[in-house]
Order: structure tokens, then sequence, then C-alpha cells
């Protein structure tokens, strides 16, 4: 009798060890298939003991799909996973950039590694807030933290309504915004490339514009335009990409810089290319991905001015890890953000050549008139 129970406690505990696992494959087959990339989707989910589903996601599609999944194991199931944002967040489940450049870290602290920067006029999905700290998503879908105090926290409808305003970009650099139509004045705050900012009017050689939260200011008009009808003018090509990236000839390298304050290699391309009219992905490793193969043996004589080289190793699953992009500019040299955005070359007799970035070559990528992965403004 003894060994009769033993047997069925047996079996009990191994019958629900099994479905304990049989759910863990399950959260791990919805998050790969759902939510594959950390940067991108907020997915953190387990299921305890006793059946209850607990975590967080920043997807309600891989939400669904994982309690389909998951009660179809196990019927009695007790969802209490949260499909942020969270309710801590409240009815402003929106932000727009309140300052020139927002630096973004990848832990809700200022002493954390700074993730990426969002510019002026941005705005924001809000997911989570911690302390002064939120945790955001920019529109090229990256998600990090964000101290308060750099953005203006909004509902959907004032976000709408920031969209729907006449804006102006700058385009100038670096530069500032004053408190007067009068460069000789008091400042309001810095302002770079890139940055968007309301048009409320006109003073002589400036323009007036107001901040997300209100403030006003005047910027020079010789430094901006309007944002509609720069985009209307706007032809990315060869040239275009060229002489852009020159402009940031020698910015320092800063690990998640995506501005005029410093950027890091895809932080440099992603720069060059908002400025010509399309947002890439943001990582290396990211944009890789995008637009159309060009080449992966070194055939330099295929690439075109704009492309994008992307290096990194070769893993010895045959997998690929990508950890650095630059951009072809032509006669045997690409540009790109190491130490500082500079020059190098592809021709060993060159004063400048990049052996060791020639050595971990993977492959060449075209953007031009091949945006998969990789998105073209419109009006819209």
């Amino acid at each position: 009798m003894k060994s009769l129970l033993t047997l069925s406690f047996c079996l009990l505990v191994g019958s629900a060890m099994a479905q304990h696992v049989s759910m863990k494959e399950i959260i791990t087959q919805v998050q790969k298939t759902y939510a594959p990339d950390k940067r991108t989707v907020i997915f953190e989910a387990e299921v305890s003991e006793d059946d209850k589903l607990t975590g967080k996601t920043s997807s309600a599609v891989a939400h669904e799909a994982l309690v389909e999944k998951l009660k179809a194991v196990q019927p009695s199931l007790v969802d209490e996973m949260q499909v942020l944002p969270n309710a801590a967040v409240g009815e402003k489940t929106q932000a727009i950039v309140n300052v020139s450049v927002c630096n973004i870290r990848s832990a809700p602290k200022h002493s954390a590694e700074l993730a990426t920067q969002a510019l002026l006029g941005t705005p924001l999905n809000v997911y989570e807030k911690e302390g002064s700290w939120l945790r955001v998503q920019t529109p090229d879908a990256y998600i990090s933290w964000v101290d308060q105090g750099a953005i203006f926290l909004a509902t959907p409808a004032e976000v709408e309504n920031w969209q729907k305003a006449r804006k102006l970009i700058y385009l100038t650099p670096y530069g500032f915004s004053y408190a007067e139509a009068n460069a000789d004045g008091s400042t309001i705050s810095d302002i770079v490339a890139g940055d968007l900012v309301a048009y409320k009017g006109e003073k002589g050689a400036f323009y007036e514009v107001a901040y997300p939260d209100g403030r006003k200011a005047f910027i020079r008009k010789a430094d901006a335009r309007f944002y509609e009808e720069w985009l209307s003018s706007v032809q990315i090509s060869e040239s275009s990409l060229v002489s852009t990236s020159k402009k940031l000839m020698g910015l320092p390298y800063l690990w998640g810089g995506t501005s005029f304050k410093g950027v890091d290699c895809s932080g440099f391309t992603k720069t060059v290319y908002f400025l010509n009219g399309v947002q890439l992905p943001r990582d290396a490793s990211q944009q890789v991905n995008s637009g159309e193969l060009v080449d992966t043996t070194k055939d330099w004589s295929k690439l075109r001015p704009g492309d994008l080289l992307f290096f990194g190793k070769v893993n010895e699953d045959g997998t690929e890890k990508v950890v650095h992009v630059a951009m072809w500019i032509g006669n045997n040299q690409f540009i790109h953000s190491s130490n500082f955005v500079m020059v190098n070359s592809i021709d060993p007799s060159a004063d400048h050549y990049d052996e060791f970035n020639v050595g971990r070559y993977l492959r060449t990528k075209r953007i031009i008139n091949h945006y998969t992965n990789a998105l073209k403004f419109s009006k819209k």
C-alpha cells in the first residue's frame, strides 16, 4: 500500500513538473514570436506553482496569445499579467520631448547607461512610472527610461494637438532659442538640428515659437524652416547623404548618442538619414535588417555613396554579431563615428586605411529606394 501511495505521489509531482516545463516552453515560444527584441517590446512573464500568470508586457497581442496558449494547457490559469501602461501612469500615457536632446537610459537612474536620445518635439509612448522616471518608447520603437524633467507628459488628445500644430524644424547643427527677438539677449534653451517647435508668429529676423510645455521663445529665421516645406523639399540622394554626413565631422563619439551633441556609430547613420527624411532603426544590429543587400565579399565596386557598411564577427554556429556601422562616401572611403566622426579608407595604401574594420567587414546594405525596415517621412 505504501509503495502504491509513493508511486501515485511521484506521478503527480512528475505531471506537475512536466506541466510547469510546458508552460515555460509556451512563454518562450510566445516571446520569440511576438517579442523577440527586448529593445522594442517589454515582455516579462512567469507562471507560479499555483497557476498564476504574472509579469508585464507592452504588447496586447503578445498577452492575448500567451493567455490563450497557457489556458489550453491549464484551464484554471489565473491571469494577473499587466498590459502596459500601468495604473501609475494615469491618463497621460504619452509625452513630448521638452528639451533640445532628451537622454534616455537603460535603467531609471542618471548613472545608468545611455541607451538612446530623442529630439525636442518628439512624441513618446509612456508605459511605466518609477519615482521621477518613466519608461517610454520612441517613434523608432526603442524602449528605455527618461527623467520626467526632460519631457512634457500629455494625454493622447494633447499629443494629437501638438502633431497638428504648424511646426518649424531647426536645421543649424547647434544654437539657442531666446527670450526676446535678440540674439544678444538671454536664452530659453539650447537647440540642435532636427528639433521641432510650434510656430506662433514672426518678429523681424526671428520666428516666435512655443515649446511643448507652452514656454515661448524666439529662434533665428535663418536657422529653421517650416516642417512641411522642409519635408516637401528634402530629396534624399547620394550627394545629400554625403553632404549631411560631413556636417557631423569631428563630432565626439557618445555611446547612445543620436544628436549633434554626440553620436555612436548607429546614432551617426541614423542622424544623417533623419536629416534626409528617413527614419532608420536605432542600433547597428537593427539597421542591418534595413534596405537591400549589396555586397558580402568586399567587392567595393558595387558600393554607392550612402550605402551602409556593417562590421562584426561570424559566430561558430554561422550567426552574425553586428557591432559597428559606417556609411560609404565614394573614392574607397567611408565615414563613421569611432572616437569621433571621421573618414577612413578601405585602400591599404591610404594613410587613413582602417585595417581593423576592413578585417571585420560583414556586408553592405542600400537604403535609397529600398525602405524595408526603414520609414521615409511623409506629410502624414
